[in-house]
């Protein structure tokens, strides 16, 4: 559906006043993709479209998930939908941002907000390795490997070929569970330790192994697998 100034209803003060007054967290998920929205449709204000796209599509993260043309097929227009899924995209840009060279992993969850946010969208599994020095600073991040829905298969040469070029001492692994259940199978357990082996053998530790989900993660090294430095 198309958008003109004559169908668009204007954002309402709630939530712009709102966030003025007391500041963007005490704003619901639907307050603040009003604002995103700017703008309602025909007999519609925006909060009452944004209450609508999270429960068409099951709250931000599966909205997030969608493209623009699923997004703007939902009465919502093109120009509405390329700026929610925009929204997104910044945010995802930032939590990589501050994933930069230098930072130091502290636990499972570090690496968990990270992949959650490349991997947004993606309906199948992609395999991460990231490169940490001798204080388990993060040196580089890569996505070594893209499968299906509920496997990527990845071989050692592909996570240790660069830790191999970059000099890294230790490195974290962790893939994405389209799913949103991030229990791991028996083929996550056993490329644990089959890469835990290859690392030994190359000198490079395996610090973790992380299976992210839509809101949680698994952390081998939390189970007590093995730990960081």
């Amino acid at each position: 559906m198309g958008e003109s100034s004559c169908d668009l209803a204007p954002l309402s003060n709630g939530p712009r006043q709102r966030i003025l007054l007391l500041g963007e967290p005490r704003l619901s998920d639907a307050e603040c993709l009003a604002l995103v929205l700017r703008t309602g449709g025909r007999g519609e204000s925006a909060e009452q479209m944004a209450h609508r796209l999270l429960r068409r599509f099951g709250g931000l993260s599966g909205l997030a998930r969608r493209g623009v043309r699923e997004v703007a097929s939902e009465a919502v227009g093109p120009v509405r939908a390329a700026g929610v899924l925009a929204a997104f995209g910044l945010a995802r840009r930032l939590s990589e941002e501050c994933f930069r060279p230098g930072t130091q992993i502290r636990h499972g969850g570090d690496v968990a907000q990270v992949v959650r946010h490349t991997a947004r969208g993606s309906r199948r599994e992609n395999f991460f390795v990231v490169l940490l020095d001798v204080r388990s600073r993060v040196m580089s991040m890569h996505v070594v490997s893209t499968g299906v829905v509920d496997s990527a298969p990845v071989h050692p040469r592909e996570v240790f070929g660069p830790a191999v070029r970059e000099s890294s001492v230790a490195v974290v692994i962790a893939h994405n569970h389209p799913s949103g259940d991030p229990a791991p199978s028996k083929q996550d357990h056993d490329v644990t330790e089959r890469l835990k082996k290859a690392g030994a053998l190359l000198g490079i530790d395996v610090l973790d192994h992380v299976v992210v989900g839509t809101d949680r993660y698994y952390s081998f090294s939390e189970e007590a697998y093995f730990s960081y430095r």
